[in-house]
């Protein structure tokens, strides 16, 4: 089903408040999703812009996961539920459009879009909107001189705890988050196999799990999330760099990996949207469990009113809760 704010973003075109860009023209579209059908006479080029595996495969060849080049006719963004992230967008499409290049932006009322307005305006950018599909689109030219745009818009790097980096828009970008830090506090001293660290992140349990078992012998990391596994690579170099890591962009719902493991570790994510989904996390324990070798464990956080319970008799021959606090519990299963 298209998500109403994809059809918000293209309702502008349709409606001919902004002109429909050329054959010959090159539009970049940050945030992109597949979906809606593009306006007829809508003939230009466009590069689709998605670092979320799973919403990236679901766009047609010639998406890329990282914006590249400038000089775009016009841009075309695609709210998310973070607000430093849409901030980035913006600032990003001015950077790469040319002064004069049209810039359009869509989200719903949960992705923010009247905040994002609000702070577009305050930086007296000239722009127009309208609401529809319970959303609201957002048209303004790139201004000739967008460098004070840039700056107020464009949001840095994050260091946490002095030792690691992140960026708005990743889970836990600012803080290390009280769950991941539990289930670290209970990893083994000893061990000396492969482990795989399922959404990992910036990379803070494999960092945390190398340093408490520095015997590891391999750490393998997957994420979803491309820009949050370019800083994992940061951060596992930076903290560790004698571990021996190899880093995965792949959506584990439906690209289980390719090898067997000794230990999943992981703090699987519930919802893709404001909506809590216990679905994600049972999937996720269902393909550790595939990805495990006879006798492997998986050590697992989660919000204890989670219910994995029931999956975790399915996919194991046994299974446990290791501990939990007011917050979050620790459960482990053994293939």
């Amino acid at each position: 089903m298209t998500r109403d704010a994809l059809k918000t973003l293209f309702h502008p075109f349709v409606t001919d408040a902004v002109p429909l860009p050329k054959a010959g023209e090159r539009v970049l579209f940050l945030g992109a999703e597949a979906g809606n059908a593009l306006p007829e006479g809508f003939d230009a080029e466009i590069v689709s812009v998605q670092p979320f595996r799973p919403l990236f495969r679901a766009l047609r060849d010639g998406a890329v996961p990282v914006a590249e080049g400038d000089d775009y006719d016009c841009a075309l963004i695609l709210c998310g539920k973070h607000r430093g992230e849409n901030e980035n967008r913006v600032a990003e499409a001015l950077e790469r459009v040319r002064p004069g290049g049209l810039i359009v932006i869509a989200g719903g009322k949960e992705d923010g879009i009247q905040t994002l307005r609000t702070t577009l305006l305050k930086l007296s950018l000239s722009l127009d909107y309208t609401p529809k599909y319970h959303g609201v689109a957002i048209w303004l030219p790139r201004p000739k001189d967008a460098d004070d745009a840039i700056r107020a818009l464009k949001k840095h790097t994050v260091t946490v705890e002095g030792r690691f980096e992140a960026a708005p828009g990743m889970f836990s970008h600012d803080r290390i988050d009280p769950g991941s830090e539990l289930l670290a506090s209970r990893f083994p001293t000893d061990f000396d196999g492969n482990v795989a660290d399922f959404g990992a992140g910036w990379g803070y349990l494999s960092v945390m799990f190398a340093k408490t078992s520095p015997r590891v012998n391999r750490i393998d990391l997957f994420e979803a999330d491309y820009a949050a596994l370019e800083f994992a690579k940061k951060n596992v170099a930076k903290n560790c760099p004698d571990l021996e890591a190899r880093f995965f962009w792949q959506d584990l719902g439906t690209e289980p990996p390719k090898e067997k493991y000794d230990l999943v570790i992981m703090n699987p994510p519930f919802h893709e949207t404001q909506v809590s989904d216990p679905e994600l996390g049972k999937t996720m324990i269902r393909t550790a469990a595939a990805a495990l070798r006879n006798g492997g464990r998986l050590m697992l956080v989660a919000n204890r009113g989670m219910p994995y319970e029931p999956v975790m008799v399915e996919a194991f021959k046994e299974y446990g809760e290791t501990c939990r606090n007011a917050r979050f519990k620790i459960l482990w299963g053994r293939k």
